[in-house]
């Protein structure tokens, strides 16, 4: 059974050579969301996440809501195992699988074929699954001849058509997702969604962050509000 939990997690990290204090500190407050405490000569801690505890199973489709810089990515990427905590634990159980920044792992020199290959197994999959969906990806993307390309040549409509087909290629259990619906033209962002139903239908969990609030009431069933590292569960008339 598919099952996501953390126990009074921490996360933080220390920030060096902090001479210019006014203007540094500010920006990684708003970049973090995080909370700044005095550590010892130069160096502080930004606290990204504080004592957070949740408990995600199966069937749970999660909306985190929040300002720029509450800890929703910092949420996410601790989900998945990118940033360990400080304090506390994190558990999963089932195949966690990311749409978190579109475009990690792509490179430009290589063609679009050769890129879907390297991103699929950079997302985890075995390059036999990834050869798998290439006709369904070629589908999505309607590149065409296009694939056997570099991407340097690619449009930036053309490079997200290919990201977002791969991300969205894998079958996990967790799926952790990342603002994602912004890129692109609308008929691009309509197929965006229709393949983003369809995929959160399919797993175990789904964890959403969003600033478009629509969608997180379209998609989740759960809804999670952070603030300055810390967070709470909130009902969905409260989703603004």
């Amino acid at each position: 059974m598919t099952h996501l939990t953390f126990d009074r997690v921490t996360v933080s990290y220390p920030v060096h050579n902090n001479r210019t204090k006014s203007l540094r500190n500010n920006l990684v407050r708003i970049s973090t969301g995080g909370r700044l405490d005095a550590e010892s000569g130069r160096i502080q801690v930004v606290t990204a996440l504080q004592d957070v505890t949740l408990d995600l199973r199966q069937g749970d489709a999660v909306g985190l809501v929040g300002h720029n810089g509450a800890g929703k990515s910092t949420m996410l990427r601790t989900m998945a195992g990118v940033y360990k905590p400080t304090n506390g634990t994190v558990k999963r159980q089932g195949k966690t699988a990311t749409v978190l920044e579109l475009g990690a792992g792509i490179d430009p020199e290589l063609t679009g074929y050769e890129n879907i290959t390297r991103m699929g197994v950079l997302l985890g999959m075995s390059i036999a699954e990834t050869k798998a969906r290439v006709s369904e990806i070629e589908s999505f993307t309607q590149l065409g001849n296009f694939l056997q390309l570099p991407v340097r040549m690619y449009s930036s409509g053309m490079a997200t058509r290919l990201m977002f087909a791969v991300a969205t290629s894998t079958r996990p259990d967790i799926l952790l997702v990342d603002e994602v619906f912004g890129a692109g033209d609308a008929e691009f962002q309509e197929k965006a969604r229709q393949r983003m139903a369809q995929l959160i239908s399919s797993v175990g969990i789904f964890v959403f962050a969003s600033h478009d609030h629509e969608l997180i009431r379209t998609y989740c069933n759960r809804y999670l509000r952070l603030e300055h590292g810390r967070v709470s569960e909130i009902d969905r008339r409260d989703v603004h």
